[in-house]
C-alpha cells in the first residue's frame, strides 16, 4: 500500500484526528478558564448592579407611593375638615339670618304698635274734639229748640249751662239703653 492509500484508509472523516482533539480540548479548557475567571465575574457584577437598580426602583416606587397614599389622605382629612367648616358656616348663617329676621319681626311690631298707638291716640283727640264740638253744637241747638219750645228765655248763663247738662244726660242715658 502506498503511503496515500494508507493515510486514505486510515482517514475517517467523521472521527477527527487525536492532535486535533487534544488542541480543541485543551482550547476548550482554555477559554472556559478565561470565561469563568474574567467575564462570569463582570456577569455577575453587572447583575448585581442591576438587581439593586431594580431593587432600588422598587423601594423608590414603594415610597412614593406610600407618599401619595399619605397625601391622599392628608387631602381627604382637609376636605372632610372644608366640608364641617361649610356646613358650620351655614349653620352659623342660617342661625345668624333667623336672628336676624327675629329681630325685623319685632322692631316691625314695634313699629306697628307704635304707629297704632300715636293713631289711636290722635283718633281720641279727635273725638274728644268733636264730641266738645258736638256738646257746644248740641247746646246751641237745644237752646234754641228750647226757646222755640218753652218759650222763655235762657239768657241766663247758669240756668242755660244747666239746661244743656241735663239734655246731655238724657241723651247719653237714652244711648246708653240702646
Amino acid at each position: 500500500m502506498t503511503t496515500a492509500s494508507y493515510i486514505a484508509a486510515e482517514y475517517n472523516p467523521v472521527l477527527p484526528p487525536v492532535e486535533e482533539i487534544i488542541v480543541g480540548f485543551v482550547a476548550f479548557l482554555l477559554l472556559l478558564f478565561v470565561i469563568w475567571k474574567f467575564v462570569t465575574p463582570r456577569f455577575e457584577k453587572m447583575y448585581a448592579e442591576r438587581t439593586a437598580q431594580i431593587e432600588g426602583g422598587i423601594e423608590k416606587a414603594e415610597k412614593a407611593q406610600a407618599e401619595a397614599e399619605r397625601a391622599l389622605n392628608q387631602y381627604n382629612a382637609q376636605l372632610a375638615e372644608a366640608r364641617a367648616e361649610a356646613a358650620k358656616i351655614r349653620d352659623d348663617a342660617r342661625l345668624e339670618a333667623e336672628r336676624i329676621k327675629a329681630e325685623l319681626e319685632a322692631e316691625a311690631r314695634e313699629s306697628a304698635a307704635r304707629i297704632v298707638a300715636q293713631g289711636e291716640t290722635a283718633l281720641q283727640a279727635q273725638r274728644a274734639q268733636i264730641v266738645a264740638e258736638l256738646r257746644a253744637e248740641v247746646g246751641r241747638n237745644a237752646i234754641e229748640l228750647a226757646n222755640r219750645i218753652v218759650g222763655e228765655s235762657l239768657e241766663d248763663e247758669a240756668r242755660r249751662r244747666r239746661t244743656v247738662d241735663r239734655f246731655l244726660a238724657d241723651l247719653d242715658a237714652a244711648q246708653a239703653r240702646n
